[in-house]
């Protein structure tokens, strides 16, 4: 057997970012910038209000009290018309420019207005630039936007927008082929005949490739024929950056897949039985003229799950040019006991885990153990990762990979 470290290695040692592309905004999220980006325009173009209110001069209300005459009204989008004089105000809402001559802004709700004597009452002193914000006080021409290698998540394109770009170059976002393989396989709205199962496999690895920000391309199902098999790998490889298929990587008589991905992948291919449980039998190799990754996961649904996250999803994240590739792993206290038997190998075990009102993260439940156990694993947000040994008691500490940050919020919170 292959430590599990050894084999991710195996997995990543290899691969680079594809290459960059430029992307409209909207298609731009998560993924990760190539360019540096520097501002072309200030932020705020001009000095103009954060309140509505009055335009004023902040000498005016030195006294602590002021009546002053209302010169006018300004509206967002609106031009300045006159100057504020000493004794004047002007009506202004939000996001208005400020007009020549006044210095700070009033809040409405803090003057009393007379319409009939054209006036407004200040009850208060105002400080100099009081609720006025000031050109480039957000943004300066020149100034660093985005870094190479940044995510690029909703506030970076918000800001990118504002600076009135409508694409920016960034890594692809990678294309991943997902089929399935075996004679027994029905897909969702067909009849089961007697010894057929649904194929969950597939479905479940598409939408956990949509969640991970990639774009999955579903392949269907395919007969465990070599030959069938190896011209799908062949196809796909010419249309995708990888490809990942479930069965046919076990002891099988016709567990075919370890066997293409090794002649298509040669010497950058393995055929490994990984020291892990669940997921032990995996395969690996780059196939094709691009020499894509080919992921040969194990098909027993749960054992497909627990490869994905320890060898597909860092591998795709390092295709798409993240930076932080791993999920977050923290040291969680374990509310219940998490025993286990020696085997030589990393048990990777479904559980739920929440913040609790110490500030720190506790396994409340974990999920029974079972490679087809797929509805078991449902409520799960995180993986306890169990090395080797007797396991752990109630009160210990154990390593837990989170696979939902959300859901770590504590129960009473939830409702919030």
């Amino acid at each position: 057997m292959i430590d599990v470290e050894d084999a991710r290695q195996f997995v990543l040692s290899g691969l680079t970012a594809l290459a960059p592309t430029e992307m409209t905004l909207a298609d731009a999220l998560g993924c990760v910038a190539n360019d540096e980006v520097l501002a072309r325009e200030m932020v705020p173009g001009f000095a103009n209000s954060s309140m509505d209110g009055f335009a004023l001069r902040a000498a005016d209300t030195a006294a602590g009290r002021a009546t002053l005459i209302v010169m006018g009204s300004l509206l967002a989008g609106g031009v300045p018309s006159g100057r504020v004089e000493a004794g004047h105000a002007m009506r202004i809402m939000t996001g208005a420019p400020m007009p020549e001559g006044a210095d700070s802004v009033c809040m409405i709700e803090q003057t009393v207005v007379d319409s009939v004597a054209g006036t407004v009452e200040i009850s208060r002193s105002l400080a100099l630039g009081e609720n006025v914000r000031y050109a480039g006080e957000d943004v300066k021409v020149g100034q660093t936007l985005v870094r190479s290698g940044d995510e690029l998540d909703a506030i970076r394109l918000g800001v990118l927008a504002g600076q009135g770009f409508a694409s920016v170059r960034a890594i692809t976002r990678p294309r991943v082929a997902v089929l399935s393989t075996g004679n027994e396989l029905v897909s969702s709205g067909e009849a089961l005949r007697h010894g057929e199962i649904r194929d969950t496999n597939r479905p479940t690895l598409v939408a956990l490739l949509r969640e991970a920000g990639f774009t999955p391309v579903d392949v269907g199902a395919v007969r465990d024929e070599y030959d069938e098999i190896r011209s799908t790998f062949e196809r796909v490889a010419h249309e995708c950056d990888a490809i990942i298929s479930t069965g046919g990587v076990s002891v099988g008589d016709v567990d075919h897949v370890k066997g293409v991905i090794t002649e298509l992948g040669g010497a950058t291919a393995k055929s490994m039985q990984v020291a892990v449980r669940p997921g032990k039998p995996f395969a690996f190799g780059r196939v094709g003229p691009r020499r894509v990754p080919a992921f040969g996961l194990p098909g027993n649904p749960v054992s497909t799950r627990v490869s994905f996250e320890l060898f597909v999803r860092p591998a795709l994240r390092l295709l798409g040019g993240h930076r932080d590739i791993q999920r977050l792993c923290v040291d969680a206290v374990l509310d219940c006991a998490l025993p286990r038997s020696k085997d030589g190998k990393l048990h990777v075990v479904h559980a739920s885990a929440r913040f609790h009102d110490d500030g720190r993260v506790h396994v409340e439940s974990v999920v029974r153990p079972g490679s087809h156990l797929m509805s078991a694993v449902a409520g799960a947000n995180a993986l306890a990762l169990v090395p080797d040994g007797d396991g752990y008691e109630s009160g210990e500490v154990v390593p837990v990979m989170i696979l939902n940050t959300d859901a770590l919020a504590h129960p009473r919170d939830e409702a919030m």
